[in-house]
């Protein structure tokens, strides 16, 4: 808990996820690693990092020669309850995924997220802006394991063989 500097502040994390969610899809998986770019400060500072990414995450994607499309996404919340937070997750964009696909026949994959948490974490830890405001916050999201697989299906399994851009 406490106040932020002015222009809040940037953290860049790479750790393993989990989440104890069963799914037949094998890129929902329960263990997996996350690359991500987070903001904590003000409202607009927190919507400017994760527009900025959203932006920068399709063109890096895209740059790999992967297929990729800027999509509306809510996370997956559960009940009565969470239909109504994922139902105004959507209708004020406060998340974005990065899809591509990864299975034929499947619809695409989100390999990248980009989220806008309003001052959720700010007010549950208590965290304040310079200005002594609740904090906002944001962050990009890269799926280690949904790029990699992105890059087999779009690419082939000769590492080789892929173009030397992407290689590069």
């Amino acid at each position: 808990p406490g106040r932020l500097p002015m222009g809040g502040l940037r953290f860049e994390v790479f750790g393993h996820c989990f989440r104890n969610e069963p799914s037949l899809d094998p890129a929902r998986m329960q263990a997996f690693r996350m690359h991500e770019f987070v903001y904590v400060g003000d409202q607009d500072g927190a919507r400017a990092h994760r527009d900025m990414w959203l932006d920068r995450s399709a063109d890096l994607l895209s740059g790999l020669g992967l297929a990729v499309e800027k999509v509306v996404a809510n996370d997956p919340f559960f009940g009565r309850a969470g239909r109504m937070l994922a139902s105004n997750q959507r209708s004020e964009a406060l998340k974005f995924e990065i899809v591509c696909p990864i299975r034929s026949g499947a619809p695409p994959t989100a390999i990248s997220s980009s989220n806008y948490h309003l001052d959720h974490f700010g007010a549950s830890f208590s965290i304040e802006s310079a200005s002594g405001e609740v904090a906002h916050s944001a962050c990009v999201g890269f799926g280690a394991e949904r790029v990699t697989l992105a890059m087999l299906a779009t690419h082939g399994l000769e590492v080789d063989s892929w173009p030397s851009r992407v290689q590069s």
